[in-house]
């Protein structure tokens, strides 16, 4: 009976653990400014952010589109007001929901992101967790696709290949 309470103890213990690295991996707020010269700076960083190497440098042609969308409707806010505090309700309501959508984007496509799945080995019944970065799942997932068509080539080159 010892033993059975120290086994869910330890078990217990091991899941918070899990959930608290978890949490420290937490996104926070890329795109959170309080007036015009605020966000003129974090606009800046953001686009250099999404060039090559950057760290949301896997963001797609729809989305960049979508994010400069919003982030030119929360310029034109500043432009109007200079400060949060001086904007209308509804202004400061379509700024923060400028503000999500970007974030939602920007955290989405964030390569730092940590991305933890919980896989059984193979001839095992018992599951391990690993966590890997979405930068590094994205060039694993294009390097199965160079592999499968340098594989696709190297088939269709041989004579009767399939």
């Amino acid at each position: 009976m010892k033993l059975k309470g120290s086994l869910i103890g330890i078990f217990a213990v091991t899941v918070m653990l899990q959930m608290g690295a978890v949490q420290a991996f937490k996104a926070k707020p890329v795109v959170n400014a309080k007036n015009k010269a605020d966000f003129t700076a974090v606009v800046a960083a953001v686009h250099q952010q999404m060039l090559p190497g950057g760290r949301y440098d896997l963001i797609d042609k729809r989305e960049r589109s979508d994010v400069d969308s919003h982030l030119a409707d929360m310029q034109s806010l500043f432009d109007k007001y200079d400060t949060v505090d001086k904007m209308a309700p509804n202004d400061k309501i379509r700024l923060f929901n400028d503000q999500e959508a970007v974030n939602a984007t920007l955290t989405r496509r964030d390569n730092k992101r940590l991305i933890c799945e919980s896989i059984a080995p193979v001839g095992s019944h018992i599951p391990r967790t690993t966590c890997i970065t979405y930068g590094q799942k994205m060039q694993n997932e294009r390097q199965k696709v160079e592999f499968m068509d340098q594989m696709k080539h190297v088939q269709n080159g041989r004579p009767g290949g399939g």
